[in-house]
This record gives C-alpha cells, structure tokens and sequence, in this order.
C-alpha cells in the first residue's frame, strides 16, 4: 500500500501541494475570525440537575458573577478633596458602556420613614458637593450607624472600602469587555495619580478579561519560542537553513489549520486550546527530523533523489503515521468527556495532529524532490561520541546488570506509589495566576478585608405565596444567616432580611440598636406595610425576592480557598447546620451560586481526565495489539511506560502539586508521545530478529545501539519544546510543561534501559521468520541504521548469567 502512496505522492506532488495551499488559505480566512473566549470555564455538563438549576435562579434573581470589585485601604479617602474624587470615579465608572450599575461608598442610600405617606423612600446619604471636613465626618458617622452596610462597603475594622460594579452579561461574554476593563483600569490610575491612593481589582469578570489576554499573549509568545527552540535544535542535526525553513513554513500551515478548526467549529481560544499551536510545532519539527533524516540516509545509499524520496515515504509512511496516531490518541480520548472545555481541547489537536502527518509525509518529499541534493556535511554532526558510549554503557547493564535494573525499578515503582498517596486533587477558581502578579496580590485583598470576592448562593423556598413575609420564616432565615456571618471565610451575607431589618432601623429614626427583625407580627404588619408602600425603584427587592414572595436569595462572597476547602465548607459546614436549622418546616432550601459549580465542576474533571486516560490506554494497547499480536510482547511495551506515569504522578505529590485539569492533561497527551519511543524500539528490534535468526541478546544490542539515537534526538527535541512552557505566567501551564518534560525524559531512560531489559528476559520468540506481523512494516530508520549491512561476528558477546563475557 505504501509503495502506491509514495507513487501517488511524488506524481502529483505539485497537485497535492496546490490543494493544501487552498486550504490553507480557507483556514487562513476563518482564523481571522477566532476569538478568546471570556466565559467562565464549563466545567459541569448543561444537562446537569445543579446546573439547570443555577440557570433558573440567573433568570430569576439576576446574575452572580458579573460584579467588579475595586478597593482601597488608605485612610485620606476620608478627605473632603480625595472623597470627592471617589465620587467622580464613581460617575465616571458608571457611565462607560456595558455598566449596569456603581454600588459604592460615595453613593450609597439609607433608608427614611416618609410618616405623611406611610412609606421608606431611598435618599442619596452623600450630597454632590461636600463643603467641608466637618460636613463629611457628620455624613459618615450617620453612615456607621447605618447597619445595612456594616462591613459590606467598608470593613470597619480597618477602614478599607470598595465599590462594586455591575457588568453587562452581553458585555462580560464578549470581545468588549476588554475595552471596558481597560477603561475602568485607566479610570483608576487617573484617581490614583490624583490622590496617590493604590487601587486593588478583584472579581470574576475582571480575572477572566485579565487572563484570557495573557492568554492570547502568551500562546504568541510561545509559538515564537518554541519555532526559535526546535528550530534551532534541527539546524543543530541537520545544517541547512533551508531545511529548517521550508520545515517551518510546513509547521505554519497547520498551525494555520488549528487556527481555523478552532473558528470553524464555533470554538474560542482557551488556556488549553492556545497551548496547542506550539505543541503542534513541537511534535512538527520530529515528524521533519525523522522524514529529512530518512531521506538523507537514502540519498547516500542510492545516489538517486527521486528513489531516495520514494523511500522515504514508503519505509516511513506507516511509522510516522502510528506514532502520530497514538499521539492523537491521547488528545483525542477527551472527547469521550462532558466537558467542553476539554472536549474542545481534544477534537482539535487530535483533528491536526493528523493533519500534521498528512501535510508532512505530502510537502517534505515534494519540496526536497525540487532542492539542491544534500551534501555529506549535513551528517557529520550525528557521529557524537559521548552518545555513542552512553548507549554502549546502557547496553552493558542491560545485559549484565539486569537484576539491579529490577530492583531499581520496583523501588521506583513503590515510591512512586507512595507519592501518589499524597497526591491531592485541588483546585482554585483563579488557579492559574501568579502569587507574583498583581491580579493575585489584589484578590488577596479582598480576602483579608472582605472575605474574597467569589459568589455563592443560597435559594430560600418557603413553599407558600407571601411565604417571605411571614415572621416565623424571617427568623429561621436570620438564624442561617447570622451562622453564616459567623463564618471566618464568608462575608456577611446580604438578603431581604437585612432589608427588613433595616427598615426598622428607619422606623425607628435610624437607631442603630433597631436594626433587628421585628419583634411581633403586630410590629412587622407596620413596618411591612411601609415597604409594600415603597415600592422598588431601585431593583433591590427584584434581586432578593420573586413577585410572589415565595422565594428568596441569600448572596455573600468566599474567599477562594480551593476546591476540597470549599467542598468542605458548603457540605460539610453550611448544609448541614441550614439542614437542621430549617427542619420541621415549609421551607426548603438548595446552596447555589457559580462557586458551587465550580466545587462540582472540579470533581466531574478529575473523573473525566481518569476516564479519558483509561480509554487512551484501551486504545494505544488495541494498536500495540494490532502490530505485535503477542500478549507477552504488549505487556512488555506498556510497563516502561506506565512507569514513567507513575514516577510523575509519585514526584506530583511529594512536591505539592495538585492534580486539576491542566497536570492530568499531562498523563494522556505524555502516555501516547512516550509510546512511540516504545513502537520504534520494538521495530528495530523485530527487524533485527528476523536478521539475526531470533537471537535476542544481538537484537537487543543492535536496536539500543542505534534505535537510542533516535529516542534521545526526539525527546531532546520533545524536552525543549514542551520546558518553554515554565515560562508562562499561568501556575497550571508552568506545570503542564515541566511535568511532561519531566515525563518525556523519564521515559526516555525507561524505553533504553527497562524496555530492553524485560525483552532480554521474557521475549522467548518461537515464530517462524517467514511469518509476518504488521510491525514487519515499521521502518525505525534513523541516525545511522542501514538495512543492507555485513553481520559483524566481533560484535557478538555471550553472556552467562553470572555476568562474564566469552
């Protein structure tokens, strides 16, 4: 089959390479068209119970996670000159498009009783012009008394302050955004300039603008690098300038390709999905080394271009196309997830990893088919010493040493087992910022002045019309929520009960000691009516409390403490004290809220990532099966590599590093790049069986000794591709990269030393040599391997078990 394509290659070479040019620039077209994606990452599938739920309180109470906090701690705000700019940050924050609403210290309203009209009325407690110091501490003392807002605006331990803005959803899901946070960033360091007051931003919104355009920088970035990297290493093996560069421009046009999958199918740039652009010029710049490397070593023999380059796509057609196989594969196994997220991530580097082999195995020969011949130089470089004595040495101990490879690998074995004992599954809603940044700087603010800034949600189902209004259900409600203010990590929470109680304050003239629930029904039928009478001019009771007074909402923030705290807190903590409180009654109760899902969110991808590496291993051992057909010879290709895993997940936690959504990534795209080493190593060593009559030590030998060249160029190659990754400002990609280096380089040593060392001692081959498997059809051509070649008896060294030599 591949004597045709190779045929069919080079015959319609310049048809072939047309036909990706239009492709190209059809993807080109829809590339432009891709966006960053500023939605918070779904990680709970739609269908889910909670999910549908959360939908139906947005509908009916208003989002939970549109709002952006700023804050401040520098007691000169409570100057006449430095209020009156925050009063001006204020109007000027309210009036750039796609703000709903400003809630701040500045503009705040307190409650009065309108005695004539038999109703409270909200009044601006601030006027536009404050005439002096006098006049502003008079407004703030009342302010103090005003217990609505005790430590909602203002911590009144330490006077910090912040102002809450409410964003658009429209604005907050799209490219816009960005040009709000920019304004509202820009508003800030004219204030600062002004007053020399530091601003601190914080929340959902403005998290995620932040990062998704450190995102969109750091995938350009990376993809800079990591052409710069690999391509250097290439011009290392190869020489040529002209190699490296129609090597890259190959790389480039499926890049290109990425680009415009992502926009075709309706994706948007993730965290994840931006990594796979300098992935893709990664796992490219090996797919060119093995083609280019090939081809050379063909030309050399045969003296003939065109033969060379048919050979080339003969001989290593159906390798390269397995290994890329197996590497979409792991990609491509996150498909079988709910998530989309990952979903997204899989479908598309699968789709061009693919891609990458067709575009390789068609534009490399029919490129080279039109350049100059290559000359002698461009191999000179491979003949490296030091290489060659480490593969001799690792031949020797796989032969004589093979009982301390055993022990050293159970070792490693039991203390990586040990190590993933401690391997912890943790997440936090801002996971991948920098303790560095001042993102995470200012988020920390908000935790230690206001109790974080992340939304969580309780919904209060009375169970009957005009349910909320009855005193009964207020006091059990004002018992979950003074528990809940009790709490270290959660903020005073907000609901219609402090409505209430601060209606009666107002009743009472604003006494700050009648800011409490009414205490009979005779007391609450006045003051009731005085609400009812007030209507709802400025949307509060909508948010709190559906038309019907059956149901209502308690809203408060959370620090961002992580996913098993946060679990902790809300099942471990809140629902069973709102359980017990709310027992014996009518009322029935759910915690919701964006935080919730999340806590949710993070389990369903830690199961999913388990089931897609599950599956990634049922199918790379269907593949293992197809080419040896031979369980033994499976077992033995898969434990090397396992191993590897295992090491990585075992040094994941005894280091701390916890398992989300970026480093379990890492064990399904590692587990199929790592299995090629494996393939390659097994081909040698099936070709040379067949050469040498099944004589196991010389086979052995022979694929360490020349197999290993290509196992170390391409991890080297793998290693510097992916390290370039430590170097994102994002926590989780800084481990995505160093672990799957880490990965790729122990897997390297395991496929060169343990890999040959189980085959020494459990292959024992019985086949004829005329008969035929599917990986006869391999060529692990590489660096110096030759087919036709003169045995050489001085070569051959029999070994008795007790380690001497003949």
């Amino acid at each position: 089959m591949w004597d045709k394509i190779a045929s069919f290659i080079i015959r319609f070479r310049l048809w072939l390479i047309v036909i990706i040019c239009v492709i190209t620039v059809v993807m080109g077209y829809y590339a432009t068209k891709v966006e960053m994606s500023y939605d918070l990452a779904r990680t709970v599938p739609a269908d889910d119970p909670e999910m549908i739920f959360l939908q139906k309180f947005k509908k009916q109470f208003g989002e939970d996670a549109n709002v952006i906090g700023i804050g401040l701690q520098d007691s000169s705000i409570y100057s006449v000159k430095n209020f009156n700019h925050f009063r001006e940050l204020n109007m000027i924050i309210k009036n750039i498009k796609g703000v709903n609403n400003v809630f701040s210290l500045p503009q705040i309203k307190i409650i009065l009783k309108d005695t004539a009209n038999k109703k409270f009325r909200f009044d601006a407690l601030f006027p536009k012009e404050i005439q002096d110091q006098s006049q502003l501490d008079s407004l703030l003392e009342v302010f103090h008394r005003t217990k609505f807002y005790t430590d909602q605006l203002v911590n009144e331990k330490n006077g910090a302050t912040m102002m809450l803005i409410f964003v658009q959803k429209e604005i907050m899901n799209s490219a816009k955004r960005v040009e709000l946070t920019q304004q509202l960033v820009d508003a800030g360091n004219a204030f600062t300039k002004f007053t020399n007051i530091k601003l601190h931003y914080a929340g959902l919104p403005f998290i995620r603008t932040i990062m998704a355009t450190k995102v969109k920088q750091e995938m350009q970035l990376f993809l800079l690098l990591s052409a710069l990297v690999t391509g250097f290493i290439m011009f290392l093996f190869f020489r040529s300038v002209r190699a490296v560069l129609f090597s890259m421009v190959i790389i480039g046009i499926v890049v290109v390709w990425v680009m415009g999958t992502l926009a075709l199918f309706g994706f948007k740039i993730t965290l994840l999905s931006g990594l796979i652009p300098p992935v893709i010029v990664t796992i490219g710049i090996t797919n060119a080394i093995y083609l280019l490397n090939k081809y050379h070593l063909e030309y050399f023999k045969c003296k003939n271009k065109p033969e060379a380059i048919a050979m080339v796509v003969k001989k290593m057609g159906l390798a390269m196309f397995l290994t890329n196989l197996t590497v979409a594969i792991g990609f491509l196994t996150l498909l079988s997830t709910d998530i989309l997220l990952l979903r997204e991530f899989g479908i598309v580097a699968g789709i061009n990893i693919m891609a990458l082999f067709v575009v390789s195995l068609v534009m490399i020969p029919a490129i080279f088919s039109w350049l100059p011949e290559p000359k002698p130089k461009h191999l000179r470089h491979l003949d490296f010493k030091i290489m060659a004595k480490f593969l001799e040495l690792t031949d020797l101990t796989v032969h004589r040493h093979r009982t301390i490879i055993y022990i050293v690998s159970v070792g490693l074995a039991v203390f990586s087992l040990l190590g993933m004992m401690k391997l912890q599954s943790v997440t936090f809603m801002v996971d991948d910022i920098s303790e560095n940044t001042d993102l995470y700087k200012d988020l920390k603010f908000f935790e230690s002045n206001f109790s974080g800034i992340m939304p969580l949600e309780v919904e209060i189902n009375t169970g009957k019309r005009r349910g909320v209004q009855n005193i009964d259900n207020l006091k059990k409600i004002d018992e979950f929520e003074t528990f809940i203010d009790s709490l270290p990590k959660v903020s005073r929470p907000l609901s219609i009960i402090s409505l209430v109680k601060a209606s009666k304050q107002a009743f009472y003239g604003n006494n700050p000691n009648r800011y409490e629930l009414p205490s009979s029904k005779l007391e609450a039928s006045y003051i009731l009516r005085y609400m009812k009478s007030q209507g709802d001019s400025i949307g509060l009771l909508k948010s709190f409390v559906d038309s019907s007074y059956t149901r209502m909402r308690i809203s408060m923030q959370i620090a961002d403490i992580g996913s098993v705290k946060m679990d902790s807190l809300v099942s471990k903590v809140i629902e069973p004290r709102m359980n017990r409180i709310f027992a014996g009654t009518n009322i029935t109760t759910i915690v919701t809220g964006t935080t919730k899902l999340f806590i949710k969110g993070n389990r369903f991808l830690i199961d999913s990532l388990k089931e897609s590496l599950l599956l990634a291993f049922v199918l790379i051992t269907l593949s293992m099966a197809m080419l040896f057909a031979n369980v033994r010879m499976i077992i033995i290709s898969l434990v090397p590599n396992l191993l590897a895993l295992m090491i990585t997940a075992g040094l994941m936690g005894y280091f701390g590093i916890h398992l989300k959504a970026s480093t379990a990534l890492i064990f399904s795209i590692t587990f199929g790049i790592s299995v090629d080493n494996s393939i390659r190593f097994l081909a040698k060593y099936r070709q040379e069986q067949l050469v040498n009559k099944f004589f196991v030590p010389l086979s052995v030998s022979e694929s360490i000794l020349e197999t290993g060249k290509s196992i170390i160029y391409t991890s080297i190659v793998l290693f510097a591709g992916f390290i370039i990754f430590a170097f994102s400002s994002f926590g989780g990609t800084i481990a995505l990269g160093v672990l799957t280096s880490t990965t790729l380089v122990i897997s390297m040593f395991t496929n060169l030393i343990l890999l040959p060392a189980l085959i020494m001692t459990f292959d024992k081959p019985k086949k004829m040599q005329e008969e035929k498997l599917l990986i006869d059809e391999i060529d692990p051509g590489f660096y110096g391997e030759q087919e036709d070649v003169d045995l050489d008896l001085s070569k051959i060294k029999i070994h008795d078990r007790r380690g001497s030599a003949e």
